[in-house]
């Protein structure tokens, strides 16, 4: 995997950096966050919105000719977006953080889990 700066990820199309050209050209898949590890490659996505569908925090919305990329740090790692991804355009490396996040939401009685520690003295 590439990793590039996030500069251009949600308008890939329409950016001027030299990262949205490389990726789109070379099928790169470029980090889109400094506190996860989702990667996007602009030059594979087809646009046909199962991320947008599948991912609970809306890390993904409607593009014109792609899907953007408009919250990539809250992307919870649960890889939903790359099992569904029919074209390969999105990796991320899902694993149990995301799931004892899920879990200790629903012990709580919370609508929402929160990856992170944020005072949680439990956190993993």
């Amino acid at each position: 995997m590439s990793l590039q700066t996030p500069c251009c990820i949600p308008t890939a199309r329409a950016c001027s950096c030299d990262c949205a050209t490389q990726s789109e050209v070379e099928g790169q898949h470029t980090s889109v966050s400094r506190i996860n590890t989702l990667a996007f490659s602009a030059g594979l996505c087809i646009n046909c919105g199962m991320c947008v569908a599948v991912c609970p925090h809306a890390v993904f919305a409607p593009g014109d000719g792609i899907i953007r990329v408009v919250q990539p740090d809250r992307c919870m790692e649960c890889g939903a977006c790359e099992r569904n991804c029919p074209a390969g355009a999105l990796l991320v490396d899902s694993g149990v953080g995301c799931a004892a996040a899920m879990i200790s939401a629903a012990l709580r009685g919370l609508d929402e889990p929160t990856c992170g520690c944020e005072g949680d003295a439990a956190c993993c």
